[in-house]
């Protein structure tokens, strides 16, 4: 084999490896962390946690990090985060903090600590996703589970496809977004942030939903379809350090 040749296969294998990189971290990567921590940690948790996610949308590979508490159970907490890569995601929480978040959320948990891996159907930019609440606002954020009946979860996207583009420009609605569990393509989850509880009244009553109403009463697999809804509050620092 001639020199050349020999170089020219090496020039080719490497713009394949360089290629397969970049198509490999262009693959966003969005994980929901689910923590229930005893009483009496709730605050030096929380704490961590709003300092995890400081940290993490000063990173220019994070798209998005939210950390919530449900609003009728605080001490249960919910880390949300997109990046634009897995590797990303692995090697930011290889930090102190995140390490300082897993032995405190295993020292006295309640129940084990859950990570969901979803892919976002009809993703947000980065852009978008950063939009923020005006000063006046008092946003609440719904997440809402769906375990949809064999056969009919393809129904449940064409439906979500025809009122997504409703939905994200009503003018209470700040992001929305509908994403497919990885572990298990029955399972949705919708994610809607609203300026405030009229804005949320509003969508409830916005005539493109009766589609997805009509869904959700005849095609889940649990009934009534409202207990898979979590009313979030926001406790961490927005990128531009304010809090909620």
């Amino acid at each position: 084999m001639t020199r050349n040749l020999m170089f020219a296969i090496y020039m080719l294998l490497g713009s394949i490896n360089v290629k397969a990189q970049k198509t490999f971290s262009m693959e966003d990567v969005v994980v929901l962390t689910r923590y229930e921590v005893e009483k009496d940690l709730g605050k030096e948790f929380s704490e961590l946690l709003a300092k995890y996610v400081e940290q993490a949308v000063g990173n220019k590979n994070n798209i998005m990090a939210e950390a919530y508490y449900e609003d009728k159970s605080p001490s249960v907490m919910w880390l949300i985060e997109r990046w634009t890569g897995r590797q990303w995601l692995e090697k930011f929480r290889d930090g102190v903090i995140f390490k300082q978040v897993r032995t405190l959320s295993e020292k006295d948990v309640v129940k084990p600590v859950r990570t969901i891996y979803v892919k976002d159907l009809e993703p947000l930019s980065k852009e978008e996703w950063r939009r923020e609440p005006m000063k006046e606002d008092t946003p609440i954020t719904i997440m809402l589970f769906v375990e949809s009946k064999a056969g009919t979860g393809d129904r449940f996207k064409e439906v979500y496809h025809t009122a997504m583009p409703q939905f994200r420009s009503e003018p209470g609605v700040i992001n929305y977004q509908l994403s497919q569990l990885e572990e298990d393509s029955t399972q949705f989850v919708t994610y809607e942030k609203f300026r405030n509880e009229d804005a949320f009244q509003y969508h409830l009553n916005f005539p493109p939903i009766q589609p997805v109403i009509d869904y959700l009463n005849s095609s889940i697999k649990k009934q009534p379809f409202q207990a898979g809804l979590h009313r979030l509050i926001r406790f961490a620092p927005f990128g531009n350090g304010k809090y909620m």
